[in-house]
């Protein structure tokens, strides 16, 4: 059975490279366990969307929740699925840096992500809108 799991959290080291250690840890192992998803990163704040076997997505978020590099882990949205909407990507990252500020006043009250301000549902609705408009990197 398939599941997508959306998640917030806080980055502990907001550094390029911490951010970069996590992509590239996401793209090492989630292969091995038929993870997909895509990962958003501004202001200090991930925003995460990981598809895959409801097992092997518990244990994933699981081990996010324990990880010293996030903090305020949040379960924003949880459902199962008949197929991935992510499915391209073993971790495909926005470049917030040149997300079109208008996109992001479309889904809350300030041009940031702030997906602690607004419903999971809201915060997918901006991912995929992110992916329909090519600003997604790292298809890796």
């Amino acid at each position: 059975m398939l599941v997508r799991l959306l998640y917030a959290s806080r980055a502990i080291d907001p550094s390029c490279a911490a951010v970069d250690d996590i992509l590239g840890e996401c793209r090492h192992f989630n292969p091995i366990s038929g993870i997909t998803g895509i990962l958003c990163y501004g202001g200090g704040i991930f925003l995460q969307a990981i598809e895959g076997g409801r097992n092997a997505v518990s244990e994933l978020y699981s081990h996010i929740q324990r990880d010293v590099r996030h903090k305020d882990v949040v379960l924003l949205h949880y459902e199962e699925i008949s197929e991935r909407r992510f499915g391209g990507w073993t971790m495909g990252q926005v470049n917030m840096s040149k997300v079109n500020t208008s996109i992001l006043l479309k889904y809350a009250e300030k041009p940031e992500l702030d997906p602690y301000s607004v419903s999971g549902k809201v915060s997918l609705a901006l991912l995929e809108e992110l992916m329909a408009t090519a600003s997604i990197i790292g298809r890796a």
